[in-house]
């Protein structure tokens, strides 16, 4: 096997390399993205999108995909939106529990029609995409959650925390990183989600219970949207029925791609997710201190999407070649 087929393995390696090349040439270009404020800017950007790409990471492991977050996440942070108007006492942590619960919901109801009905994630997602926003409209009749709506404590969870002052959304984030790595590489649910990935076919033949397996991943990944929901919420302080959550299903997904994850499923890795997002809120960041007009973020977005697919299509190539494995 020869040094770049080596290199390939490890794809965590490679997407930390492109990030610190991208630092170094943007810092040369522009001294001020080193500063303080632009990487709090990156940290306090990549919070929302990392919790939701947990879950998506385990559903495209799964050899699926959940195209609907972003309206379960605007779902998720209206319902909770409405609930601090009635009761602007409601406390974080019961928010967070509502919040998860709610997401949790449309995720099961997802994975229900996938595996009852058979129908490719994709059909199923795309369809909910648009009844759980069309259910965003009808709940809240149109009517954005402001400012003034939303409680001080709430607010003050991506600002602060009783530890060290860290913004206490980027310490609940950094707990969902941890808890998703110990179940995906320390469990035998982490394992049986992998083996269904692989090989669905082979994984029931060895006994694993590949609907419960699915359900759990969209469940997952629809729990940590709705979380996101909140998150959305305390970090820009409205809710908008038409504006939240549109469109973050692509980021999402490209963060899991650009991770390593691999589309045909059966392979990935937490660590690799985080830089994967890191990467994109890196980006984020960059293009305004950079003066690159916003209008090229997607463009860019979906240049490394393709960057990434093409590459993930060539690990597998390669590793079929040199090792014989048949699903990556």
């Amino acid at each position: 096997m020869t040094l770049f087929d080596k290199f390939l393995r490890i794809r965590e390696l490679g997407i930390f390399s492109i990030i610190v090349v991208f630092v170094i040439v943007a810092s040369i270009i522009d001294p001020r993205f080193m500063t303080f404020d632009s990487w709090r800017a990156v940290f306090l950007a990549i919070p929302l999108i990392l919790v939701m790409a947990m879950g998506q990471m385990m559903v495209i492991i799964c050899r699926h995909v959940d195209i609907s977050i972003g309206s379960i996440l605007a779902f998720s942070a209206i319902v909770i939106g409405l609930l601090f108007i009635q009761f602007p006492g409601l406390s974080l942590w019961l928010s967070l529990l509502i919040s998860a619960f709610v997401g949790l919901i449309m995720g099961l109801i997802n994975g229900v029609i996938v595996t009852r009905f058979n129908v490719h994630s994709i059909i199923v997602t795309l369809g909910t995409l648009s009844l759980y926003r069309g259910l965003v409209f009808i709940v809240s009749g149109g009517r954005q959650i402001d400012r003034n709506d939303i409680p001080e404590h709430v607010v003050s969870f991506s600002q602060t925390s009783f530890l060290f002052s860290i913004p206490g959304i980027l310490i609940f984030s950094a707990i969902i990183v941890i808890v998703s790595h110990l179940v995906m590489r320390h469990t035998v649910l982490g394992r049986e989600i992998y083996a269904t990935g692989s090989n669905p076919v082979a994984a029931h033949l060895k006994g694993i219970n590949v609907t419960k397996v699915t359900l759990f991943c969209f469940g997952v990944c629809g729990m940590l949207a709705g979380v996101a929901g909140l998150f959305y919420a305390s970090r820009f302080g409205y809710v908008n029925p038409g504006v939240t959550g549109v469109g973050i299903e692509f980021i999402v997904i490209a963060g899991v791609i650009i991770g390593g994850t691999s589309i045909t499923g059966g392979s990935g890795s937490v660590l690799g997710t985080f830089l994967g997002i890191l990467l994109l809120g890196i980006i984020n960041v960059a293009l305004p201190v950079l003066n690159i007009p916003g209008e090229f973020q997607k463009a860019i977005y979906g240049l490394i999407i393709v960057v990434a697919l093409s590459l993930d299509q060539l690990i597998i190539y390669r590793m079929k070649k040199f090792s014989g494995v048949k699903n990556v």
